[in-house]
């Protein structure tokens, strides 16, 4: 397997350290899994139709984030480019991704819908971070003459920060409405 190609090349320091390698090829490839499993769990037809398929890819989701790639993220982000900061910012990704994901799988299983709900939007927006990551990185290449190095200390936070505004607010827009309507009705 070639190991100084794409994102590789600049990872050649760390490239010979085993478990960095096997926590960078698991990483990579069970991300896919994860991001197809979660955009299944936001389907309301599944969840009415086949709510057995939405547990079981939902366990797959969790399972894999929390003893797969979540762990293998968290080993990765000691070697992030971009010094302490980026460091720093890959490894609250980390935590912050497996905190939320276990607490929506802790209240799936307490049976409080409600909760499951809102862990499971923020731990997709920060499972999302694999592609935002991406797209920052090209917006930034294009539309700035900031270094590479800098670039990839905003994209550190940038990648995940946003995502998880973004999940903030659709969370309070869901339930701020739901609330209101329930008001309504007493």
């Amino acid at each position: 397997m070639q190991t100084d190609i794409a994102f590789l090349q600049l990872k050649q320091e760390y490239i010979h350290i085993t478990a960095w390698r096997i926590a960078f090829f698991t990483h990579v490839f069970s991300s896919l899994l994860i991001l197809f499993a979660g955009f299944t769990q936001f389907s309301k037809a599944l969840l009415r139709n086949n709510p057995k398929l939405h547990r079981v890819l939902g366990y797959i989701y969790v399972t894999d984030i929390l003893l797969v790639t979540g762990p293998a993220g968290f080993l990765m982000s000691f070697y992030a480019n971009g010094g302490v900061s980026s460091r720093i910012g890959f490894v609250l990704l980390s935590v912050l991704w497996i905190t939320t994901t276990a607490l929506a799988w802790y209240y799936a299983v307490k049976k409080k819908f409600k909760l499951h709900r809102i862990y499971m939007i923020r731990s997709f927006a920060l499972t999302l971070s694999a592609i935002s990551l991406r797209i920052w990185k090209v917006i930034l290449a294009y539309c700035t003459h900031i270094p590479p190095m800098d670039r990839y200390r905003i994209i550190a936070w940038l990648g995940w920060v946003l995502n998880l505004i973004i999940a903030e607010y659709i969370i309070h827009r869901l339930y701020k409405n739901r609330y209101a309507k329930q008001q309504l009705h007493s």
